[in-house]
C-alpha cells in the first residue's frame, strides 16, 4: 500500500500557481541555486520541492514538510523495491488532489523517467551543472536529459560555459550565471576580524571530486603560518584522502545564516577547484557571495570564473600551489575598504537572485503566451473526442488509442480524472474516495483481467452493518441478522426461510419497491430496513418507486455477511485515480481537465465523438430535465485508528438524515494513526448520481434516445448518457462493448471507402 503523510495541497489561493520543481539537491543541505530561486518562485506560485528517495521504509510514503513557506516532498521507499514505478505512484497520488495549473522545474534529468507523464503548462529545465561528468553519474543520466530537453519550453543555465555547449539544443535557451543574496554577505563586513589570529584562508561549500586536494596539501605545507579552514560536507571521496597537515581546518558543514559571520574570520577566500570533467562547466555561486562579504577572492582556472571575475582586481586566477600562495599574499595586502570594493560592488549590483527570479518568470511567461498563441492559431485534430474522464470515458480513450492507434482528446470539466471513482489524500494524509465508496466487484473475467493491466489489486470483500433498534446487524438480512433482532436461535437455512415465510405478506401483482421487500420479508422487516432508507435516498416511498430499485438487494437465510458475492471483489492498490493515470497515460492520449466540450471552439477539431454527460444536457434539456438524485458528503478525519469495525455502516431510520457512514481504511488498508469518514446525505440538486427509476422518466429518456440513435458520429457511452443505474464493472463492460461495435463500424467504412475508391 502506497500512503503518504499530509499530502494534500493547499487550495487555499486558486490564483496562485503549482512550481513542482525536481531536485537532485535536498532543500536542508547547502544552500545554493535551487534554494535560492524556489524561495523567490514562492512568492508568486505554490511550491513543491521534490526530493530524491530516502530507502528507509517498509512501505512506500511521502513526507511533506513545511519550511520556508515552500513544501518539501520527500519519498521513503523500501529496498529492492521498482524505484521509478513507485515514485511515479507517489507522484500522481500527489498531484491528482489539486486542479490547477502546473509548472514543472527540473534540477536534474533523472527525475523526468517518473514524472514527464504530468500534464503541464510549461516545462522548465534550469540545468546548472553537467551532472553527467560527476561521480557516480548513472549511465541513463544522459539519454533522460535529451528526453528532458525535448519536452522542456525553456532551459536556463547556471554558467556561459553550460549555455555555449547546450545552446544548440534548444531553441528557447538562457543563460543565468550564479547570483547573490547581497545583504546576507555584506553583513560579513561589519564583523570586526580577530586580528590575534593569523593569516586565514577560507573555503566553503560542497567538498568532493570537484576539489584539488594536492593543491591544498601543497598550499598548506608552503605557508605553515597560514590557517585553511575548509568549511562543508565531505561527498563522494573518502575522508582519508583529505589532507592532515595540523593548519587545514576541516570543519564539516555550517548553517547559510552562519557563513558571513565565518567569511568576516577569512583574510582571503580561495577556490581550488580541480581542473577536471566535472568542472568544466561550473560557475560557482559562492564567487560573487565571497566579494559581497568583502573578501578577495583567489581561485583556479574555472572558466566562467575567469571570465566574468577575472578582470577585477579583487579575484585572482592560479593554476598551481605556487601561484595561489603567492596570489593570496599579494590580497592579504589589499585594503579592506579599497576601490576592489567599489569595482566588485559594481558587478555585485546587477546580480541580486530577485532579479534573476524575475527576468525568469518574464521568460516564462511569454514562452507560455506564445505557446497558446500558437495553439490557437493551429487547432489540433483528434480522431475521437471523448468528454468525460470517469470509466466509460477513459476505458474508450484507450481501447481507441492502444488498439486502433488513433489521436483521442479528453474532456472533463472536473478537475481531476477518475470521474466519482476519484480518491485522494485529505490534509491528515488519509486516503478518501471524494465522492462516496466505490467497491469494486465482478463476476466478469474479461472486465477484471482487462483492469488488471492497469492496477495490481488489494483482495477485499465488503461488509456492512446496518443500526437497527440500537444494534448493528447484517446487511443484507441473513440469518445473524434474524438472529440478533429476534433471538430466533435459527440454526440452518430451512429455518430461516421458514422465519421469513412466516413474515412475507404475498402480493397480487409485484409493480413497486415496496411490493418486493412486502412480498419477501413481510412489513416489519420493511419497516426496519428498507422503508426509512429507501425515502432518504430517493425522497420517495417505495410504494412510488419501481421495483428494480430493491430487488438489488438480497436477503439471504445463510449467514454469509459480504455485501457482495461475486467471483472477483478486490480494490485497486494503490487507488482509483492512479490506476485511471494509467488508463490514459498512453501517448495517444491527451487530456483536458477543467473543461468544457462546448467551450473548446477553434482549439481543436475532431471526427467523432464519445460522449459520457448527461444525455438531456447534451441536448440543451430539449423535453425537459431527466431527474436524478444527488448526494452530499461530509468528510471527517477522527483522531484514531479506527472508528468502526466495518467499512460501511448504514443507518436506515429516518431518525438522522445520512443514508451511511463509510470508513476508507478498510477499503484501501493504508496504515495511519488517524482515520477518515464519510457521512452521505441523499438531496435533489447537485451532481446527477442515481437515474430515478419511475415509469414517467423511463419514457423521457425514450426521447432523447431517439435523438441519440439517429447522431451518426456521436457515441454515448456510460451512466448519464444512457441514464441507467450501472455499478463500475457494468460501465467497463458497457464501453468494452461499445468499443468493439464502434471498431466494428469503422472497419465497415473503411471497407466502403476502398471499394468506392
Amino acid at each position: 500500500m502506497f500512503n503518504s503523510e499530509a499530502c494534500a495541497i493547499s487550495s487555499s489561493e486558486p490564483q496562485r500557481q503549482q512550481l513542482l520543481c525536481f531536485s537532485h539537491l535536498r532543500w536542508n543541505f547547502v544552500k545554493q541555486r535551487p534554494q535560492h530561486l524556489m524561495l523567490r518562485m514562492a512568492r508568486q506560485f505554490d511550491v513543491l520541492f521534490w526530493e530524491e528517495p530516502i530507502f528507509d521504509a517498509v512501505e512506500p510514503h511521502l513526507e511533506i514538510i513545511k519550511v520556508d513557506g515552500i513544501r518539501v516532498a520527500v519519498p521513503h521507499l523500501p529496498e529492492g523495491i521498482d524505484t521509478e514505478y513507485a515514485l511515479r505512484v507517489l507522484l500522481d497520488q500527489l498531484v491528482s488532489q489539486d486542479s490547477r495549473a502546473l509548472l514543472r522545474w527540473y534540477y536534474t534529468p533523472m527525475m523526468w523517467g517518473f514524472s514527464g507523464h504530468l500534464p503541464a503548462v510549461a516545462t522548465v529545465y534550469d540545468c546548472m551543472d553537467e551532472l553527467a561528468n560527476f561521480a557516480f553519474a548513472p549511465p541513463e543520466l544522459l539519454p533522460r536529459e535529451e528526453q528532458l530537453l525535448a519536452a522542456a519550453d525553456v532551459v536556463f543555465t547556471g554558467g556561459h560555459s553550460l549555455y555555449e555547449a547546450k545552446r544548440g539544443r534548444h531553441h528557447e535557451i538562457h543563460q543565468f550565471p550564479s547570483s547573490v543574496d547581497v545583504a546576507h554577505f555584506t553583513s560579513a563586513r561589519k564583523i570586526p576580524r580577530n586580528e590575534s589570529v593569523g593569516p586565514t584562508l577560507g573555503f566553503y561549500g560542497v567538498i568532493d571530486e570537484r576539489m584539488d586536494l594536492a593543491l591544498i596539501a601543497d598550499l598548506a605545507r608552503a605557508r605553515p603560518d597560514w590557517t585553511i579552514d575548509m568549511v562543508g560536507p565531505v561527498l563522494k571521496i573518502d575522508r582519508a584522502d583529505l589532507p592532515t597537515m595540523s593548519n587545514i581546518r576541516w570543519r564539516g558543514q555550517a548553517d547559510y545564516g552562519e557563513l558571513p559571520e565565518i567569511v568576516a574570520g577569512w583574510d582571503v577566500a580561495i577556490m581550488p577547484f580541480a581542473i577536471n570533467e566535472a568542472t568544466r562547466f561550473i560557475s560557482p555561486t559562492k564567487t560573487p557571495e565571497y566579494l559581497a562579504a568583502g573578501r578577495p577572492v583567489v581561485s583556479t582556472p574555472i572558466v566562467d570564473v575567469a571570465r566574468h571575475y577575472g578582470q577585477l582586481e579583487g579575484v585572482k586566477i592560479a593554476e598551481n600551489a605556487a601561484a595561489f600562495a603567492a596570489a593570496a599574499e599579494h590580497m592579504m595586502q589589499l585594503d579592506r575598504a579599497g576601490s576592489w570594493r567599489d569595482e566588485a560592488d559594481c558587478v555585485l549590483a546587477t546580480m541580486s537572485w530577485d532579479a534573476t527570479a524575475s527576468q525568469m518568470i518574464a521568460i516564462i511567461n511569454r514562452v507560455r503566451a506564445d505557446k497558446v498563441t500558437t495553439l490557437r492559431a493551429e487547432a489540433e485534430h483528434y480522431d475521437f473526442l471523448i468528454v468525460g474522464a470517469g470509466f466509460a470515458g477513459s476505458v474508450m480513450a484507450e481501447r481507441l488509442a492502444a488498439d486502433a492507434g488513433l489521436r483521442v482528446l479528453v474532456v472533463d470539466r472536473r478537475p481531476h480524472i477518475a470521474g466519482n471513482a476519484y480518491d485522494c489524500l485529505d490534509e491528515a494524509g488519509v486516503m478518501i474516495h471524494q465522492y462516496g465508496p466505490h467497491i469494486f466487484h465482478t463476476n466478469s473475467e474479461e472486465i477484471f483481467t482487462y483492469l488488471s493491466r492497469f492496477t495490481e489489486w488489494r483482495p477485499y470483500e465488503h461488509r456492512v452493518l446496518g443500526h437497527v433498534d440500537d444494534k448493528l446487524v447484517p446487511i443484507p438480512i441473513n440469518r445473524t441478522t434474524l438472529n440478533e433482532l429476534y433471538d430466533a436461535g435459527l440454526g440452518s437455512e430451512e429455518e430461516a426461510a421458514a422465519f421469513l415465510a412466516a413474515r412475507a405478506m404475498p402480493v397480487a401483482s409485484v409493480e413497486t419497491s415496496e411490493d418486493v421487500v412486502i412480498g419477501a420479508v413481510g412489513r416489519e422487516l420493511y419497516e426496519k430496513f428498507f422503508r426509512g432508507y429507501t425515502r432518504k435516498q430517493w425522497g420517495l416511498d417505495p410504494s412510488e418507486l419501481d421495483k428494480s430499485v430493491t430487488a438489488r438487494v438480497p436477503t439471504r437465510t445463510n449467514t454469509d455477511d459480504r455485501y457482495f458475492t461475486d467471483v472477483f471483489q478486490a480494490m485497486p492498490a494503490e487507488g482509483y485515480t492512479v490506476m485511471f493515470s494509467r488508463l490514459l497515460a498512453h501517448p495517444n492520449i491527451t487530456v483536458m481537465l477543467d473543461t468544457d466540450f462546448r467551450k473548446l471552439g477553434s482549439q481543436v477539431t475532431y471526427d467523432r465523438m464519445v460522449y459520457t454527460g448527461p444525455i438531456d444536457e447534451f441536448y440543451e434539456h430539449r423535453f425537459g430535465k431527466l431527474p436524478y438524485r444527488s448526494l452530499r458528503f461530509e468528510h471527517e478525519t477522527v483522531n484514531t485508528e479506527r472508528h468502526q469495525s466495518v467499512a460501511t455502516v448504514n443507518y436506515p431510520g429516518e431518525d438522522v438524515l445520512f443514508t451511511r457512514i463509510t470508513e476508507y481504511k478498510h477499503l484501501t488498508g493504508q496504515d495511519h494513526p488517524k482515520t477518515s469518514i464519510t457521512r452521505e446525505y441523499p438531496c435533489a440538486e447537485g451532481d446527477p448520481y442515481y437515474p430515478i427509476p419511475r415509469p414517467a422518466n423511463a419514457e423521457l429518456y425514450k426521447r432523447y434516445q431517439a435523438l441519440a440513435d439517429a447522431e451518426q458520429s456521436v457515441t454515448f457511452v456510460g451512466r448519464l448518457a444512457t441514464y441507467r443505474y450501472y455499478n463500475m464493472d457494468q460501465v467497463v463492460g458497457q464501453a468494452l462493448a461499445s468499443y468493439r461495435r464502434l471498431k466494428r463500424e469503422m472497419a465497415e467504412v473503411t471497407l466502403s471507402d476502398r471499394i468506392a475508391a
